[in-house]
């Protein structure tokens, strides 16, 4: 099943999400064939991050809360709030991705 995580961080964190980012960025990347998509949440100018949102296979609900235990940003105190909803994918994607 694909589980969204819907990560929004503390207001005026963006100097911790900018140091933690690279352990993050490794930390998806060991879970890169489970990822359907990731990526920030920014504001309407396209470039303050304001959290992040991930769409990420798991077999359980328990592996998905227990992999965003361990997630780098989640272990620094970055996230105000995290939500995790189970998703069924029926629309192919054609906008929105990197050519």
């Amino acid at each position: 099943m694909i589980y969204i995580f819907s990560l929004i961080d503390k207001p005026d964190s963006g100097a911790l999400r900018q140091r933690i980012r690279p352990e993050h960025k490794a930390y998806l990347a060991a879970m890169a064939e489970r990822i359907a998509f990731a990526g920030p949440l920014v504001s309407d100018d396209g470039q303050t991050m304001l959290g992040s949102l991930l769409a990420i296979e798991f077999d359980a609900r328990d592996a998905a809360h227990a992999w965003l235990a361990e997630e780098p940003f989640t272990r620094a105190g970055l996230y105000a709030s995290t939500s995790i909803h189970a998703f069924v994918n029926l629309w192919p994607q054609k906008a929105g991705f990197p050519a």
